[in-house]
């Protein structure tokens, strides 16, 4: 795999603090936002949700999640199939509240998302990983790449740290 596109790969992600999450509802698909920060060993996204929300329930009867983590589309002269997305495929798991594993993100999320502390107080939000098994990043117009969790991990540990 060349360095280039892992290295894209890993400025796309880093770059982005939002990302789309698929779910299954019901046997039919559900598209929510979350606000992410990236845990390179994992490979993970780690995400900060409500067991109130549709997408956590979801996440809870079926842990297998799709995300979409895209660039910003900010030229309105630019065509759009032109940006570049990575679709991952990834399967959900609740980090247990009161492990060292717990602490380490949730001052990680706390680091890119400071306004989220209180949330942390409320019994029915959780920090879950979204660990990668494979993802599709299209790196602009004809430059498709399918990728390993491995060769995900290595663009995300280019990002020099988990948190961002």
């Amino acid at each position: 795999m060349d360095t280039r596109v892992l290295e894209q790969l890993g400025r796309l992600i880093g770059a982005r603090r939002v990302a789309a999450l698929g779910t299954l509802r019901a046997g039919a698909p559900l598209v929510s936002m979350v606000a992410y920060v990236v845990e390179p060993e994992a490979p993970a996204l780690v995400v900060h949700i409500s067991r109130l929300a549709y997408h956590t329930q979801d996440v809870m009867a079926d842990p297998r999640v799709g995300v979409l983590v895209a660039e910003e589309d900010s030229d309105a002269g630019r065509d759009p199939q032109t940006l570049a997305r990575v679709s991952l495929w990834a399967v959900a798991e609740e980090v247990a509240r009161g492990t060292g594993a717990y602490e380490e993100l949730r001052m990680a999320y706390l680091g890119r998302f400071p306004d989220a502390e209180r949330l942390f107080g409320f019994g029915d939000f959780g920090l879950y990983r979204l660990r990668i098994q494979a993802a599709r990043l299209v790196a602009g117009f004809g430059q498709t790449y399918n990728l390993s969790a491995e060769q995900v991990r290595q663009a995300l540990l280019g990002l020099g740290g988990g948190g961002r």
